[in-house]
């Protein structure tokens, strides 16, 4: 049963799901979390939310890191949060390796978070190698699939 709608387009891949849609960047990897990241250095990672993350926070309203920057990390430690109008999410940290900084631009307009998510909304970057948690476009695709199941109430 085709359930989505996936159409390549240059360096993007149109996503389609029930009332989601969204252009799934081909040059990034993704995390289960929602998360997207890109080396823009040599093992340094910009991440920020993915269009699916942003709709279910809704507009940003405040942000704070709790690691001052060069501090270590692990996959999966608690670095910040995020407020938003329709949710508070922790952001955590999908690499081993060190904290390089929150996104100044943000602190000028927060609300890139939601209207530029993977540009210049980006949130925070860290300096390490890409784990196996990390998948690519086609596996962002399927965590999304199981994600929008989970919310309809479906089963995989």
């Amino acid at each position: 049963m085709h359930r989505r709608s996936d159409t390549m387009l240059g360096n993007y891949v149109a996503y389609k799901r029930a009332t989601f849609s969204t252009r799934l960047h081909r040059d990034r990897l993704y995390t289960a979390g929602h998360l997207w990241l890109l080396e823009h250095e040599r093992n340094v990672w910009r991440i920020g939310f993915t269009r699916f993350a942003t709709r279910v926070l809704g507009d940003a309203v405040e942000f704070d890191f709790e690691l001052r920057v060069d501090a270590p990390t692990k996959v999966g430690e608690v670095i910040g949060w995020v407020e938003g109008f329709k949710a508070v999410t922790d952001l955590f940290s999908p690499l081993d390796g060190r904290f390089k900084g929150g996104n100044p631009l943000l602190d000028e307009d927060i609300s890139l978070i939601q209207t530029n998510p993977y540009g210049d909304g980006w949130l925070y970057s860290l300096e390490g190698s890409r784990t196996s948690d990390c998948v690519d476009v086609d596996g962002y695709s399927a965590v999304l699939d199981a994600t929008i199941d989970r919310m309809l109430g479906k089963s995989a």
